[in-house]
């Protein structure tokens, strides 16, 4: 009997090793991310006081500041760093996931956390070059494409896109379009700005101008897909200027130039204005609208995205084992949503992780009925949930 068990924990332990191998090697394809094109410059998030005015600190740290949020927003990003380094790192642990995720990303990059010392870090990063930052931040994240998000209603974006600059091969395009779907009224008096004959309704040559701009930046950007997201009360069909662009307007669009339409279901904006970015929420969507859209319109591509718990978003182990139980392989795990490109440092390694250990215990699992995995078979289905899934997907 303790031959027997001894000889299963080394069978296990063999498997996490070779699963572990292939998942830390295998290269990555970042499906959604909120990050630019170095040629972008000021866009591009990167370096120190970004990673820790990002606005999950920021939401922490205002658990133990004793300022109003104007005073806070009214001071340059350098300073607010140093309140949120006081804060999160020094005066308490930096235990939660944010914070760790810093740490990691500092780790990687080869630098010293244990001395706390943030005036060295900022020296460290002020010395390097972006352009060779961005390729050493890939190669450590084991990333070798990322999905940018691109809005046309961006007034410092949209000129660059305009003008034409020389893209860098691992930046792939994604066409943002929630002005556009939630504020009508507001980007209607915009594409008729741009030369597009728009007027506030919706006639039948106003959805066809509206096609016609949905076609031109697409091509611009090279869109891989077309992306919104939507608050947890949206509907479909439904007679609203939404839901009516949606099906006349987005979906035409997205069949004829064979692009997929990303949903992101669930985004409640601004329940606390005063946080910005940080003082955004979720909420519990009723899937039915993904439901009719999926049965309605079978010759379009959908990516969905669902953002509260109940909706099982959280990429936790326990939301990762869920999905490969009742998906499969046919899915995209995890995309970063990294805002500052430094994360994409610690979002996969720490995901790395995760994924492991939960293809470990379903390989065992297989192992148990009888069925070996090959190397080759688990180096096929890594790749398929790393992003090679969405891509076969988006080509066919």
């Amino acid at each position: 009997m303790a031959t027997t068990a001894t000889a299963s924990v080394r069978r296990r332990a063999a498997l996490a090793k070779r699963v572990e191998k292939i998942v830390a090697t295998t290269p990555v394809f970042d499906i959604h991310t909120h990050l630019y094109d170095p040629a972008f410059r000021d866009l591009l998030l990167w370096g120190i006081d970004d990673l820790l005015t990002y606005h999950y600190l920021v939401a922490e740290a205002f658990r133990y500041f004793d300022i109003p949020f104007e005073k806070f927003w009214s001071l340059s990003k350098t300073q607010q760093a140093d309140l949120i380094w006081n804060a999160l790192f020094l005066r308490h642990s930096p235990i939660s996931e944010s914070c760790r995720g810093v740490l990691t990303t500092l780790n990687l990059l080869g630098l010293d956390v244990k001395k706390r010392d943030l005036a060295a870090l900022r020296r460290w990063f002020a010395k390097q070059n972006l352009e060779k930052h961005v390729t050493r931040c890939l190669e450590l994240a084991g990333v070798a494409k990322i999905c940018m998000t691109n809005s046309p209603f961006d007034d410092v974006e949209r000129p660059l896109w305009q003008k034409g600059f020389r893209r860098d091969e691992h930046f792939v395009g994604a066409l943002r379009i929630d002005p556009l779907l939630l504020d009508w009224p507001g980007a209607a008096p915009r594409l008729a700005q741009w030369g597009y004959n728009v007027g506030a309704g919706l006639s039948d040559p106003v959805v066809g101008e509206v096609r016609r701009f949905l076609a031109d930046w697409s091509k611009r950007i090279g869109a891989k897909y077309l992306m919104v997201s939507l608050p947890p009360d949206f509907k479909f069909p439904e007679q609203n200027n939404c839901a009516q662009l949606v099906e006349k307007a987005v979906l035409p669009h997205c069949r004829e130039f064979g692009l997929p339409l990303a949903l992101m279901l669930g985004v409640k904006r601004a329940v606390n204005p005063q946080l910005r970015l940080a003082g955004d929420g979720v909420g519990r969507s009723d899937l039915q609208a993904l439901q009719n859209l999926c049965a309605g319109f079978q010759e379009n591509k959908f990516l969905a995205t669902v953002l509260s718990r109940e909706n099982q978003h959280e990429l936790c182990e326990e939301m990762t084992r869920m999905r490969l139980e009742l998906l499969g392989l046919s899915v995209t795990l995890q995309h970063s949503d990294a805002r500052v490109l430094d994360q994409l440092v610690y979002k996969w390694t720490h995901f790395r992780e995760v994924i492991s250990t939960a293809l470990t215990d379903k390989y065992g699992n297989l192992s148990r009925a009888g069925w070996e995995p090959t190397t080759a078979e688990v180096e096929r289905d890594v790749k398929d949930l790393l992003g090679g899934a969405f891509e076969r997907f988006c080509r066919e």
